[in-house]
Parts: structure tokens; sequence; C-alpha cells
């Protein structure tokens, strides 16, 4: 079992930043491909952006892309999301997820019924 926490989310004015952590607990962090995904009201979840267990490949969605990076500490069995250039429309509750992505250091995993592990949400709200 893996347990995450998020944390960091908040409420922000339009063009501001936001920095979203994830601590992961349970089992070896480093052998975990992750994610983070969101959902706003009355949307379905989306994908946001990954990184692979070695932290050396990354993708975003196009939504974010250029704004948004993703890191991770293996040390720290931390992943983090920075968030720049904040628009309303990234308002949404922002997941952590994580999933074994076997012995592949760069692989990525983009689609949501493939991580086996999800933190509980922390909420994100950029004003106009």
């Amino acid at each position: 079992q893996v347990q995450l926490v998020e944390s960091g989310g908040g409420l922000v004015q339009a063009g501001g930043s936001l920095r979203l952590s994830c601590v992961a607990s349970g089992r070896t962090f480093s052998n975990y491909a992750m994610g983070w995904f969101r959902q706003a009201p009355g949307k379905e979840r989306e994908f946001v952006a990954a990184i692979s267990w070695s932290g050396g490949s990354t993708v975003f969605a196009n939504s974010v892309k250029g704004r948004f990076t993703i890191s991770r500490d293996n040390a720290k069995n931390t992943v983090y999301l920075q968030m720049n250039s904040l628009k309303p429309e990234d308002t949404a509750v922002y997941y952590c997820a994580a999933t074994n992505s076997g012995s592949n250091p760069f692989a990525l995993v983009i689609r949501a019924r493939e991580y086996a592990y999800w933190g509980q949400g922390t909420q994100v709200t950029v004003s106009s």
C-alpha cells in the first residue's frame, strides 16, 4: 500500500503561483511513476502532468504546458507541481497519483485508470 497526502492548495489571483506537494509513504517511492490530475466542478477528472520514477521524463497536458512543472525528490518521498501564471480555469481539486511503473526509469503514466494509488486532493482556486 502507498499513502499519498497532498498539500499546498489555496486561493490565488490570476497570474499568481502555487506549489503543490504530495508526500508518499508505505512503499519504496522511488519505484513509482507519479502523476497529477485535477477535477473541476461538474467535469471529469483530467490529466495534468506526470513524471517517471527516475525524474528523467515528464509530460504535461497542453492546457498547462509552459506554465506548470513537475518534479520529485525521492529522498523525501515527495513530488511537486509548480503552477505559474495561474488562470481561473485552473480552478479544481488537484489529486496526486502513484503506480509502480516497472524497471523503465523513463516510463510515464498518463491514464488515470493505470494509477493504483490516489491522494485525497487539495483545492486550488484561482480568482479573476
